[in-house]
């Protein structure tokens, strides 16, 4: 997929207009691309409706217009449009009470790196976790991660008919999921050479 441009984002005004509409959309778009890895883990797969949706979120809360700082947001988010030859998740460790998650992002530091993906019977992909920056600390993890599984032709090719399945091995978090039919062809959409219109 191509990197977002400055002209694939609207101006605050017409973003302001659209952005009803727009983010019912880019929300149930979002909504087909997650899933779930046991009861506290989410990835949510990205792809350029995603990632354009959290940019002009971003601008719109900073309120920003600047050609320079958008550049910046640019930079910043572009890494998450798949490249044509991986996928790029957020991970979220998600625990809706405060004690439970300052405990579990303790027991669970370096989840991050135990996640991976198999496609068919090839040995699995891990993720790559956290390239822009770490997000993890010496006491405990962070509740967003984010991950790329590269995937090399071969493997791109099953990927189309699967079966697909993610992993987390951690000691204190072993969870799998089969990703349906439905999320694969979703995900294997993000192969192609030129993404769906926006």
């Amino acid at each position: 997929m191509r990197p977002l441009t400055p002209a694939d984002l609207l101006s605050l005004e017409d973003y302001d207009r659209a952005r009803p509409a727009f983010r019912i959309r880019a929300i149930a778009h979002q909504n087909r691309r997650r899933v779930y890895v046991g009861p506290d883990v989410t990835l949510a797969f990205e792809d350029r409706l995603t990632v354009r949706y959290q940019i002009q979120e971003m601008l719109r809360i900073e309120r920003i217009f600047e050609r320079e700082a958008i550049a910046e947001e640019l930079a910043a988010y572009n890494p998450l449009v798949p490249d044509g030859t991986a996928l790029t998740a957020t991970m979220m460790l998600e625990f809706p009470d405060p004690e439970e998650r300052r405990c579990s992002l303790a027991r669970l530091r370096g989840i991050e790196e135990t996640v991976a993906m198999r496609v068919g019977g090839a040995p699995p992909v891990r993720a790559r976790a956290d390239e822009d920056l770490p997000r993890a600390n010496a006491e405990k993890t962070s509740a967003v991660h984010y991950l790329r599984f590269p995937l090399d032709a071969e493997a791109r090719a099953v990927f189309r008919t699967g079966p697909v399945t993610l992993a987390i091995e951690h000691p204190h978090y072993r969870h799998a999921t089969e990703l349906d039919e439905e999320v694969r062809a979703l995900l294997a959409g993000d192969f192609a050479a030129e993404p769906p219109a926006d």
